[in-house]
């Protein structure tokens, strides 16, 4: 909701040059926090994790409108962060817990389209409120959805039956919490595939304001929307025909659709081109979840998962700060910034074609 807003909130505070550390920063916290959030998870149950998680985030959607400097916009994005870095760890091993093997990607791709509903709603609304009523009601407006999800949340029933009470000693992690090493395969393809995600959420205000599309939001929705239209279908898709198939088609699908990205000169090639990266992005995040939960040991689902999550926030991290460097506020750079998130999935599909056959794929 408040992201396609951010670059020029970070510009009205004077930091029009550092816009790569808007989603670059958030994902850092995010990945670090993941293997407290693993642990966590199967720990003290999925439940308070995913609350703690959506604490976070309505706190600091009431925090924005309070910033006056670079230093306190940074800062506050380090923290909201861990919204990231709890909520989607426990959503995940929650749904595991509750759905059987074989619909697995199904039920992946389900929590996908949820998800894909809030990213397609939030940059619209986000937009008009933000356009009718000031950037400080849309941060309010926000801080109210999140309130309404930890409601729901109270009322959820926690799967984790062996679960013990939180105790500091859960905060000392090991080496082993860092990262499962049965899901390495899902880790690989994630990292290289996200890069371009970190570049699409940095760049896309940018770009659109450029081809002309005044409403910043308006192609964040078009590729949520691709997205939703066919979470349902690749999950399915993968829990039919194995994961790998179909993450050969979508890492594919991402190469082409930075190309089009890339050489996009008119708001219809633009729109045309975030809308293929959509349709490529749905099928492949629900596919590496369900593919790294089949590998992940029944106790430890939620490292797991984690790990997953830590390599993806490590790419969108590194696509946001690189694609912001090399875009440098100059039009002309998009081609090359593209290109690279492109080469990257394209060294995903090359991997997915030359790596050893497991046994779950």
């Amino acid at each position: 909701m408040i992201i396609p807003e951010l670059p020029e909130y970070l510009t009205m505070l004077g930091g029009a040059d550092y816009k790569g550390l808007i989603i670059s920063l958030f994902t850092i916290t995010a990945m670090i926090s993941r293997p407290f959030s693993g642990k966590l998870a199967d720990k003290i149950g999925r439940v308070p994790v995913i609350i703690f998680g959506a604490v976070v985030c309505f706190v600091c959607s009431l925090l924005y409108p309070l910033v006056i400097s670079l230093t306190g916009f940074f800062l506050l994005r380090l923290v909201h962060g861990f919204s990231t870095g709890f909520t989607p760890t426990g959503i995940a091993a929650y749904i595991a817990d509750i759905v059987p093997a074989h619909r697995r990607g199904e039920a992946m791709g389900l929590l996908g389209t949820a998800t894909a509903v809030g990213m397609a709603g939030g940059p619209a609304l986000g937009g008009l409120v933000a356009n009718q009523f000031g950037l400080d009601a849309m941060f309010y407006c926000s801080s109210f959805l999140a309130l309404v999800s930890i409601g729901i949340l109270l009322t959820t029933r926690e799967t984790v039956k062996s679960k013990t009470k939180f105790s500091f000693a859960y905060l000392k992690v090991k080496r082993a919490d860092f990262f499962e090493p049965m899901v390495l395969a899902p880790c690989l393809v994630m990292v290289l595939y996200a890069f371009s995600y970190g570049a699409i959420f940095t760049l896309m205000p940018d770009f659109g304001q450029f081809v002309g599309i005044k409403n910043k939001g308006l192609l964040f929705t078009f590729l949520t929307i691709a997205s939703l239209v066919i979470r349902l279908l690749a999950g399915k898709a993968s829990d039919r025909y194995g994961r790998v198939p179909v993450l050969k088609i979508s890492t594919f699908g991402i190469l082409l659709s930075m190309i089009v990205v890339g050489t996009a000169t008119t708001s219809f090639q633009l729109i045309v081109g975030v809308t293929l990266y959509g349709f490529a992005q749905g099928s492949t995040s629900p596919t590496l979840l369900a593919w790294a939960t089949d590998l992940s040991h029944s106790e430890f689902k939620g490292r797991g998962i984690a790990s997953l999550y830590i390599f993806m926030e490590l790419g969108i991290g590194l696509g946001a700060f690189l694609s912001g460097l090399l875009y440098a506020n100059n039009p002309d750079r998009f081609f090359i910034t593209f290109l690279i998130s492109g080469l990257l999935a394209a060294l995903a599909f090359v991997y997915l074609l030359v790596r050893p056959r497991m046994v779950k794929s």
